[in-house]
């Protein structure tokens, strides 16, 4: 049993409170919860409860929307598309950090609002660059997009990856990177952060389903050690994927990031612990399904043992919690 500890991605910020707690589901306060007596769950050195007095009870405004011009767009056979758009700078500044995200407005309704990764956030030409695959009704609007017409984005958002706090605690050491599919894109700020921070990389790629690597041009940026390999097999980790991990955990690695389905973090995840390696520190893509972004709708929640339920668009938590006790029916 790993020891949790419950965090909330917008506690401290400019965000917070947010409307949660104005109506009494705060993750962390237990006063904005509506008890009598004062037990942060996890002080980050701001009251939120004095935050939410001083505003008269009301939550702080939230994420604004944003009309971005479109600087370019590349499509890959209608099945992926990267598009580029110029952004304000504080939000360009805000979508650094690894696990940001935005909602895309595809249909001028705030209804038709699709959560999209980070893949990269150019702080010096305020150039935001996204990747999304083409699954349904609302990412095949975006096929429609053109270069020089606006796009409307609402952010930031920050809590796109599970285990942050493991990733800012990695400094001059060896770290393996597991993506594949469209996590190839989130993986960009993760391996831009961990770079920054003294850290020795190997990333192991599978571009599957998609026939081409669409993150070349920012890994070319960095001095990193990279290989294609298929990580899964039948729905199960690969023989390549288990001699890669086996080999680097030899050769000194102790953190891996895992970007891509629920369903590698998983298989990586038991296979550590067939090897009993529960000391690898680990950080993974949040696959819940995005809606409001601001704990609310529902959409993002999951019900874990002892009927608590997690709202995961806010939650931060270990990738080893989010299946631990976890319910599936």
């Amino acid at each position: 049993m790993v020891k949790e500890a419950i965090d909330c991605i917008d506690a401290g910020t400019e965000y917070c409170p947010c409307k949660l707690a104005e109506y009494g589901q705060c993750l962390i306060c237990s006063q904005c919860q509506g008890q009598v007596f004062c037990d942060c769950l996890n002080w980050k050195g701001v009251c939120i409860y004095q935050e939410l007095h001083n505003n008269g009870y009301k939550s702080k405004e939230g994420r604004k929307t944003f009309d971005c011009n479109v600087e370019e767009v590349i499509n890959h056979n209608n099945n992926l598309i990267v598009i580029k758009f110029k952004a304000p700078h504080k939000l360009v500044l805000d979508l650094v950090k690894p696990g940001s995200y935005i909602f895309i407005r595809t249909d001028g309704n705030q209804y038709f609002d699709i959560p999209i990764s980070i893949m990269n956030s150019d702080i010096e030409n305020d150039i935001i660059s996204i990747a999304v695959e083409i699954r349904g009704i609302k990412t095949a609007k975006l096929l429609n997009t053109k270069a020089n017409e606006n796009i409307v984005i609402r952010g930031p958002y920050w809590n796109g990856v599970f285990g942050i706090k493991n990733i800012l605690a990695q400094n001059n050491t060896k770290a393996l990177i597991l993506a594949r599919g469209i996590g190839l894109a989130p993986m960009i700020p993760v391996i831009r952060k961990l770079l920054s921070q003294n850290n020795e990389l190997y990333a192991v790629l599978d571009k599957d389903p998609f026939n081409i690597n669409f993150a070349t041009e920012f890994l070319d940026k960095y001095k990193i050690k990279t290989s294609e390999n298929s990580l899964l097999e039948k729905g199960q980790l690969s023989d390549h994927a288990k001699v890669i991990i086996k080999d680097n955990l030899e050769n000194g690695v102790t953190f891996i990031h895992i970007a891509g389905a629920d369903i590698l973090t998983y298989s990586v995840i038991n296979y550590l612990n067939e090897i009993n390696r529960n000391d690898i520190t680990l950080s993974c893509c949040n696959n819940f399904k995005m809606c409001c972004g601001e704990g609310i709708c529902g959409a993002c929640t999951s019900r874990f043992s002892g009927h608590r339920v997690k709202r995961f668009c806010k939650e931060q938590a270990d990738p080893r919690n989010i299946f631990e006790g976890r319910r599936f029916i």
